[in-house]
């Protein structure tokens, strides 16, 4: 029996791959036999639906502290880039969100080094006094640990006092790639990843659901990758409490790791290769989002073939990745959304951020069950 025979039994029979299993199937097995694999794993958690939300994206600053030479969205104090945004215009796009049906606000931004810690917790209150039927998905783990700096407190406390202020989960960002040997190249001062496993652990020891992410396509190796994987697939067997995982390609334009080492963004073969490889070994996470912000449209259309069973959502106001070159559009409708599912062959299925499916009438929404538990339990 072959090596690529080996693993295809494993992933039949529903058994977990190894970290030498994953490096083979990113470096020698044949895209449509990882395609196939991963659609097959993608089909038992979710059957043919695929996930869409109705979002908007909110950075209420780009002045940052840190350096990161993959950033090209982040501005120094005195740059006439740099912006903080005030109070009023933070509720103008709160209210222009839920006017326009959102369910979630994905707040984040750069690490102002001098706002207190405290207007980053006003932030999230006034959002949340102001539309409460919000759900407030922000701060990345780098950002929690730069709160802890600030104030010199533990972060499952600061965790804790923003919950009570209205913040309803954790997006994935500030993961990278976890391997030392890429992280402290690409991103030297800020949270590591023992800080960020630490930080999304304590997240959702307090009930608090969270996403992961991988930035690939810079100068990580596939060893990197199955690492990052691995350790992602280990907190989520001891907590439970990751969502989704989001692949995210680099952009490199505009950003000085780009210049440095002439990076050119992944090429759709790699993109789908990632997705596939990363649904196989990701198999306790129930979900694996196509963020088509990232990928372009296409490639995130035909990632829902390779893996993928969430698409995003309507976003709006995203400035990070297309600060990097993203020449995807700023926002996408739901019936956009849900032409591109179908003509993947998929269900499309509007959900909430916690993945309970969204009924709309005419002039409100309710959330329901989650779809994915009413397909296993039918």
């Amino acid at each position: 029996m072959s090596r690529l025979d080996q693993i295809r039994a494993k992933v039949e029979a529903g058994e977990r791959l190894s970290f030498d299993d994953g490096v083979f199937l990113y470096d020698e097995a044949d895209l449509f036999d990882l395609g196939g694999m991963a659609n097959l794993v993608r089909e038992r958690k979710n059957g043919t639906f695929a996930y869409y939300n109705v979002n908007t994206h909110i950075n209420p600053t780009n002045v940052c502290v840190y350096r990161c030479v993959f950033c090209a969205f982040r501005a120094d104090l005195k740059s006439a880039k740099g912006y903080v945004m005030p109070d009023e215009q933070i509720l103008e796009r709160a209210a222009q969100a839920e006017a326009r049906g959102a369910t979630e606000l994905h707040i984040v931004g750069g690490l102002h080094h001098q706002l207190p810690y405290d207007w980053y917790l006003h932030v999230v209150r006034i959002i949340h006094d102001a539309n409460p039927r919000l759900h407030l998905k922000a701060y990345t783990a780098v950002e929690w640990d730069w709160f802890a700096r600030l104030t010199g407190r533990p972060t499952r406390d600061i965790l804790g006092e923003f919950k009570d202020a209205g913040l309803g989960s954790l997006p994935g960002g500030g993961a990278e790639i976890f391997h030392p040997e890429v992280r402290d190249l690409i991103c030297e001062h800020k949270a590591d990843a023992d800080a960020w496993i630490r930080i999304h652990r304590e997240a959702h020891q307090l009930g608090l659901r969270s996403n992961a992410t991988m930035l690939y396509g810079h100068i990580e190796k596939t060893p990197h990758r199955i690492d990052h994987l691995i350790r992602l697939r280990e907190l989520q067997d001891e907590t439970g409490g990751f969502q989704t995982f989001i692949p995210l390609a680099f952009h490199p334009d505009n950003t000085k790791l780009g210049h440095d080492h002439q990076i050119k963004k992944p090429n759709i073969l790699t993109d789908l290769r990632t997705m596939a490889v990363s649904r196989l070994m990701l198999d306790n996470f129930a979900h694996v989002k196509a963020y088509w912000i990232m990928l372009g449209i296409p490639t995130a259309q035909l990632s829902l073939c390779y893996g993928a069973d969430d698409i995003d959502g309507t976003v709006v106001h995203e400035k990070i990745y297309h600060d990097a070159g993203s020449d995807s559009p700023q926002e996408m409708t739901v019936a956009e959304l849900r032409r591109l599912i179908e003509e993947a062959g998929r269900v499309p299925v509007e959900r909430d951020t916690l993945y309970n499916q969204v009924v709309r009438t005419e002039r409100t929404w309710e959330t329901g069950k989650p779809v994915a538990l009413e397909l296993v339990h039918a």
